[in-house]
């Protein structure tokens, strides 16, 4: 029986780290969709503003309307929460690569040597050394599939995190603001035009990260020496 060392330690965790790149990637899109309100027909439905309805006024609010809007791809892209976030993924997710292709490698130079020897062993010898390595195939096949569902589950409970955060912030300032609708705005949503004047989301990304670098140490260091 071959042991096909190649086929499990190299294209199939090759697949699945593609997997756990794309995750990465699917962080950004789940909450750019988690953000995008159920009305984001509002605008197209809600007709011309009204003559008297007056300027945006320092808040970005429009009189009488009382909507304004985050860039969804600009808050995350300079969110220090989701850009330590991905490098922290990112580095355990090479990490693991490194370590599984280590073992790999190892496992495959074990199979050759004793491909090498087989003519020379008996058959219960052959058998028995093969046995074993078939275990030790499964066995990093099987810390392979283990380690890349942990870290699939530690990435969940990031964007969980990211999601709730962004919320929690947004329904504070709300509280101040007093806004009917905060629309999730990315490049090709369902908004297909915002004002500028309505657009609060260096507001938000301020305040998201000034409570961020409260919450990290190193952060709040950082900003007290800069």
């Amino acid at each position: 029986m071959y042991l096909n060392t190649n086929y499990y330690l190299c294209g199939s965790f090759k697949k699945q780290n593609s997997k756990n790149v794309n995750n990465n990637t699917s962080l950004i899109w789940n909450i750019v969709l988690s953000l995008a309100v159920a009305v984001l027909f509002f605008l197209h439905f809600s007709g011309k503003p009204s003559a008297d309805a007056g300027a945006a006024t320092d808040g970005g609010v429009v009189a009488g309307r009382k909507t304004v809007y985050v860039q969804v791809d600009s808050l995350l892209k300079n969110y220090e929460f989701f850009k330590d976030t991905r490098k922290e993924l990112e580095n355990k997710n090479f990490q693991l690569e490194n370590e599984l292709t280590t073992k790999g490698r190892s496992l495959q130079n074990e199979v050759q040597f004793f491909q090498q020897r087989a003519q020379t062993m008996t058959p219960d010898q052959a058998r028995s050394t093969e046995a074993q390595l078939m275990k030790k195939q499964q066995d990093l096949v099987a810390y392979r599939d283990q380690s890349a569902q942990a870290l699939g589950q530690e990435e969940a409970k990031k964007n969980e995190e990211l999601y709730k955060n962004i919320r929690a912030y947004i329904e504070k300032y709300n509280k101040e603001n007093g806004f009917e609708y905060v629309l999730g705005y990315s490049l090709g949503g369902g908004i297909l035009f915002a004002n500028p004047s309505l657009d609060v989301t260096q507001k938000i990304l301020d305040g998201l990260n000034k409570e961020y670098k409260s919450k990290t140490p190193a952060k709040a260091d950082s900003t007290k020496k800069n």
